[in-house]
């Protein structure tokens, strides 16, 4: 089955288009890119990549508005492939207490997934605007399924699941500690298997997805047993705009002083926060390196160092969580090619028998999709990897495993 993969990101939108076989062993293999590619930077100046099966890349840079506009672009360069596709994968972001598992799309879903934008205002919207496009170019009759990032966290124990609010407010709101970059964490995780041969079963996980938008988990035997976004994915690490952990009476502190909706409030520390506000000049880490490094900028180092020692913060106390861990796993966009980063944010934890080989994590850059390193020495006791997490090739399965049930 061919299947494009659209992964709606909050400034981002990557797509793939594979063929996904079922061996005979039942299980599914997703072969070979066919297209893939993504854009970067929506809502300025972005930059569009695409990579054709022969491995001939093109290269654009245009001004993009908005994620409709993305999609747009990304159909053009689909379009001598349009007609191979039998069904299409969204990533969505938010999928509340309601979609708990890989979900065909209808227009009913559709509504759902809209309602609960006001909990991912950075994301469900944009990932709408997925769904809509690929809907009104390819038509109501091909298959579309939402695989949704809260899904992997479902089955998190109640006491990391809840909030110390009165019980019956919060079962009234269904407001509960939902968990965001499930399809990431779980790549990350099935990456470390495929690279070491240690079963996921058997293992004690720490992942750290690090991009524009942050997490880590607590993963023992395969599941989910903490994280640290929670009702929205504003809660937790420092973000590339958002605050992360704040106390909750800033809401109500800033709206009275500054005279505004609280609802304003949110949006800054949603947009305006993070390493944007911190730096004040970007949210890109690698610019606030580079600033930090080269022009001696001290709120970028600032920004940095907040950035890192919120993240050793969460690892020491899901160390706490996990009773150990078997190792530490760090993905995304500034995990896979950020060494500094990684390596400060484990500086200083060898009191847990954490030791980088420096080496090792200078050079694990550029990994191919799903591929891993190790980064710590030899007889670390807790190991460090990265892995190149692949989201397209989790949703590709998952959407071709709903698709079939639906079918028969």
């Amino acid at each position: 089955m061919h299947v494009l993969v659209v992964n709606s990101g909050s400034s981002s939108i990557k797509f793939r288009l594979v063929d996904v076989a079922e061996e005979s062993s039942g299980l599914l293999k997703v072969q070979p890119a066919l297209i893939q590619g993504h854009v970067k930077g929506i809502g300025g100046v972005a930059t569009i990549e695409v990579t054709g099966q022969d491995g001939d890349r093109s290269r654009a840079s245009l001004q993009i508005g908005n994620h409709a506009g993305a999609l747009r672009e990304v159909f053009d360069w689909l379009a001598g492939s349009l007609g191979r596709i039998e069904a299409v994968g969204h990533r969505v972001v938010h999928g509340g207490d309601r979609y708990v598992a890989p979900t065909l799309i209808t227009g009913e879903v559709e509504a759902g997934i809209d309602a609960l934008s006001e909990l991912a205002p950075l994301h469900n919207p944009s990932c709408l605007a997925g769904i809509r496009g690929a809907r009104a170019l390819l038509g109501p009759a091909l298959p579309m399924v939402a695989v949704f990032d809260t899904a992997f966290h479902r089955k998190m124990p109640e006491v990391a699941r809840r909030y110390a609010l009165p019980a019956e407010l919060a079962d009234r709101h269904r407001i509960r500690r939902y968990g965001f970059h499930g399809i990431a964490h779980t790549s990350l995780a099935h990456g470390y298997e495929a690279c070491t041969g240690h079963p996921l079963k058997q293992a004690r996980l720490i992942t750290f997805q690090l991009g524009n938008g942050c997490s880590v988990a607590a993963i023992a035997e395969g599941r989910s047993v903490d994280t640290s976004m929670g009702f929205t994915p504003l809660e937790g690490l420092v973000m590339g705009t958002r605050s992360g952990d704040v106390d909750a009476s800033l809401v109500s502190y800033l709206s009275e002083r500054e005279q505004v909706e609280a609802a304003e409030v949110e949006r800054w520390l949603n947009e305006s926060s993070g390493l944007l506000g911190l730096s004040g000049r970007s949210n890109d880490m690698q610019e606030l390196l580079r600033a930090a490094e080269q022009e001696q900028d001290s709120r970028a180092m600032f920004a940095v160092e907040l950035f890192c020692y919120r993240a050793r913060k969460y690892l020491g106390a899901y160390l706490a969580v996990l009773g150990g861990a078997d190792a530490v796993v760090f993905g995304g966009g500034i995990g896979e090619h950020a060494p500094e980063i990684r390596r400060r944010i484990c500086d200083g934890m060898d009191w847990c028998g954490l030791t980088l080989d420096h080496d090792r994590n200078r050079a694990a850059v550029g990994l191919a999709p799903g591929g891993g390193a190790q980064i710590s020495a030899d007889g670390s006791p807790l190991a460090v990897y990265v892995v190149a997490a692949d989201e397209e090739t989790w949703i590709a399965k998952e959407t071709v495993r709903c698709v079939k049930g639906m079918q028969s």
